[in-house]
């Protein structure tokens, strides 16, 4: 019992060290940002299409601060050892996204989301009650998220202006990574979400992705 309460605490801590790195932008990369040498802004690009690819570039982040926020809570409160590692090693990856995204946002000259603490804040506790419900839903939830967020990747490849190439390489990057992780979550056992959680879901992330935009 006391060796249970020892391994919860050091989950806590954890999750706790990795909200002040994701929030306060302190993320490192395991792989290159994709796109080459780095980058800044294309000269081709006019100044509305910059302008363009930061607010995409932005919502890219919170998505990536969101999935931090997502996996943290989803693993903390798994059930399953299975699951926890798998939510984990999905986690490492995402870092690279969300340090990814970070540094393209710094090379376009622009700031992340000024509401990162609130998008990280909500995003845990979705995740958290997820995880409570049991490993299949908190499983299904990654699978609903991450084709969603697949949808979303899709977009913004087709918005992106053209002569950002850094930007474009960095989002199909992410794309190819997140149907990984729906994939795999899939695999190992994910439970379907009913269709009136998978219409809130799309709601809420019209919101965020529509105020993330601009904030």
């Amino acid at each position: 019992m006391l060796l249970t309460q020892f391994v919860a605490k050091d989950r806590f801590i954890v999750a706790a060290d990795l909200a002040l790195r994701t929030v306060f932008g302190a993320a490192r990369a395991a792989r290159p940002v994709p796109g080459g040498a780095p980058g800044g802004v294309a000269h081709e690009m006019s100044v509305d299409q910059i302008r363009h690819s930061a607010g995409l570039m932005r919502v890219n982040h919170v998505g990536e601060v969101c999935a931090q926020a997502l996996y943290s809570a989803q693993s903390t409160f798994a059930k399953n050892a299975d699951t926890r590692q798998a939510l984990t090693a999905a986690a490492h990856e995402e870092m690279d996204h969300l340090a990814w995204t970070h540094e393209r946002l710094r090379e376009l000259g622009a700031r992340p989301s000024l509401l990162n603490p609130l998008w990280y804040a909500g995003a845990f506790a979705l995740g958290a009650v997820a995880a409570r419900v049991g490993d299949g839903v908190s499983l299904g939830f990654v699978v609903e998220t991450e084709k969603q967020v697949g949808a979303h990747l899709a977009s913004h490849l087709a918005e992106l202006p053209e002569h950002d190439a850094r930007s474009r390489a960095i989002v199909a990057a992410m794309k190819v990574d997140e149907a990984a992780h729906g994939a795999h979550a899939a695999s190992l056992g994910a439970v379907p979400l009913p269709a009136p959680v998978q219409a809130a879901m799309q709601f809420m992330s019209k919101v965020m992705t529509t105020t993330a935009y601009r904030i």
